[in-house]
């Protein structure tokens, strides 16, 4: 951003919806507009002269592979091809969960045609937006957990006896599954750490598995570190993949505690609901299957 028109570029560039940010050749960031700020929480100051090698935002795939390598990175790809790539990625917040963002990234030319740096453009998931957006409505029903701000268990049963209901009655109704969910040693953490840290390890889980849900599923917290996740129009197979991703996002999500980051896991039983079901022969076949996964080691999805 050099030149007299620098003012007029940056105004627009900062008023822009989406994040933006420039690397040069050594990935270097020489720019960081106001969205991206926003969006990841990290202030220009921050980021400004650091490297994406220096994994201030540990830029992940959906199997949690790290793309701040050389090899893996999409800024790295699209100045050696000369194009531009788009992709999928998952970035640490500076709260330490991680968010899904759909980034571009372009070469920047200078005027002899010479390749000298790249712009990443990137944006959170507007269904992202919609889902934010009806938490506020439903704080409103006494129906969100006031400490991790998913749905409570409450809203929780409702939601589940809702959907119970519908593939026993409809035709068209939607398969769906339960994956119950539990935070691995946490009482162990809590004593520990003391109950502050504890909060936050419950924030840290709930806001990575709702920021990564699709519109039209829901997370709820069942009771202490327990959380349960209701997936919509899913095989088994799909199941398991939601199930492992959400396990692996988890893994790869931290905090900082006393100068330290700190990552925790999950271990989870996942289930299909059948039409016969009633709730509770539901939950105890994913509560029954999350125990499973804890006594295979934990940090494990287990399937039935």
């Amino acid at each position: 951003m050099e030149g007299s028109g620098d003012g007029f570029f940056k105004k627009i560039l900062d008023n822009l919806y989406d994040g933006v940010y420039f690397c040069d050749w050594d990935r270097k960031i020489t720019y960081w507009n106001k969205s991206a700020e926003k969006i990841t929480g990290f202030k220009k100051e921050e980021v400004v002269n650091s490297h994406c090698w220096d994994n201030l935002l540990v830029h992940t795939n959906a199997k949690g592979e790290s793309l701040c390598e050389t090899d893996r990175c999409p800024a790295v790809r699209a100045m050696r091809q000369d194009k531009t790539v788009e992709e999928e990625v998952y970035l640490r917040h500076k709260n330490g969960h991680r968010v899904p963002i759909h980034t571009r990234i372009s070469p920047i030319k200078d005027e002899n045609g010479k390749i000298k740096g790249a712009v990443e453009i990137f944006g959170d998931n507007s269904a992202k937006v919609a889902a934010f957006n009806k938490i506020e409505k439903l704080e409103e029903l006494a129906f969100i957990d006031a400490l991790t701000g998913v749905g409570n268990r409450r809203y929780s049963e409702i939601k589940i006896g809702a959907k119970l209901e519908e593939i026993s009655r409809y035709a068209w109704a939607e398969e769906f599954g339960i994956i119950f969910v539990d935070i691995d040693r946490f009482k162990d953490f809590n004593d520990k750490f003391g109950h502050d840290a504890g909060d936050s390890v419950l924030r840290l889980v709930s806001k990575t598995i709702l920021v990564n849900l699709r519109e039209g599923d829901f997370i709820g917290r069942w009771g202490g570190e327990e959380f349960i996740v209701l997936v919509s129009g899913v095989d088994r197979k799909s199941l398991l993949s939601t199930a492992e991703k959400l396990r692996t996002l988890v893994e790869n999500s931290d905090f900082k505690l006393e100068g330290a980051s700190v990552n925790v896991t999950i271990s989870s039983g996942a289930t299909m609901a059948k039409k016969i079901d009633e709730m509770d022969k539901l939950m105890k076949r994913a509560d029954n299957l999350m125990y499973q996964s804890k006594q295979s080691g934990r940090n494990c999805v287990t399937i039935g």
